[in-house]
């Protein structure tokens, strides 16, 4: 491109975050990026990306969006910035039966996988407005999709990031502003270490057999991006080996 645009990315640290990045990063974008714990990956990734893509810019910044105070404070001083795109990764999950959810959990988990990006979009969506361009990305889930014991609150918040979503998608379609949505199935990444010893047994349920790698979900993110997703908008993108396609049910 004959110009960079510049992208930020949530939780960009480690992951699929830290995947889509690089990803980005390798289209010809300048990415910011977010992290919260992540300091010595955040490092190491800018380093990686400026060695890599030394014509292109990565910045990272440390913001933890369960405080509103410092969301409202990084939002405000990125609103100006002229960002063409925004990759809201960041997630927080919380397991536990319906019946037993800590309503104060389940706040702060839709506070990080939810309302932190309807305050980032408030913040940089204007400014695509008056370009004509942007694109919005959300990941969310295939928990969104398909009800799965004990993912009452983590599926709620991802279920309101999709209805927010579809209707930002189409208040801006007009504007040359596109907004979707990725729901993948499971990643293989660090957040599946706590389920390693349940693994063998989740994939024979995964029509395609595996996990999916950081890397093909980061792929869609960064096709989302360009000229060629413009006419895209308003969308929920499973990216989970079948996974919500099959019923569910299994003979025996």
């Amino acid at each position: 491109m004959s110009e960079a645009q510049r992208i930020l990315v949530t939780g960009g640290g480690s992951g699929l975050g830290a995947a889509i990045v690089r990803r980005l990063t390798a289209a010809g974008h300048d990415v910011d990026f977010t992290y919260r714990s992540s300091v010595d990956a955040a490092a190491a990734l800018v380093e990686a990306m400026r060695i890599a893509h030394p014509d292109r810019q990565v910045r990272a910044h440390a913001l933890d969006l369960a405080d509103t105070a410092a969301l409202d404070a990084f939002c405000e001083a990125m609103e100006g910035e002229g960002f063409h795109g925004l990759v809201h990764n960041a997630g927080q999950s919380y397991d536990v039966l319906a019946a037993m959810m800590a309503q104060d959990r389940a706040e702060a988990a839709m506070q990080v996988n939810f309302w932190s990006l309807t305050r980032l979009a408030k913040a940089l969506v204007r400014g695509m407005i008056r370009a004509r361009s942007g694109r919005i990305v959300a990941i969310g889930s295939v928990a969104a999709l398909r009800a799965n014991p004990g993912n009452a609150a983590y599926a709620a918040t991802k279920g309101a990031l999709v209805a927010y979503c579809r209707t930002l998608a189409i208040e801006t379609a007009k504007r040359g502003v596109t907004v979707n949505v990725i729901a993948p199935g499971f990643i293989d990444t660090g957040m599946m270490a706590p389920y390693a010893a349940h693994r063998d047994g989740m994939e024979r349920q995964i029509p395609a057999g595996r996990f999916a790698r950081p890397e093909e979900v980061a792929a869609l993110a960064a096709f989302l991006m360009g000229q060629e997703a413009s006419y895209i908008t308003g969308a929920v993108l499973p990216v989970d080996g079948g996974l919500t396609a099959m019923m569910g049910v299994h003979r025996t």
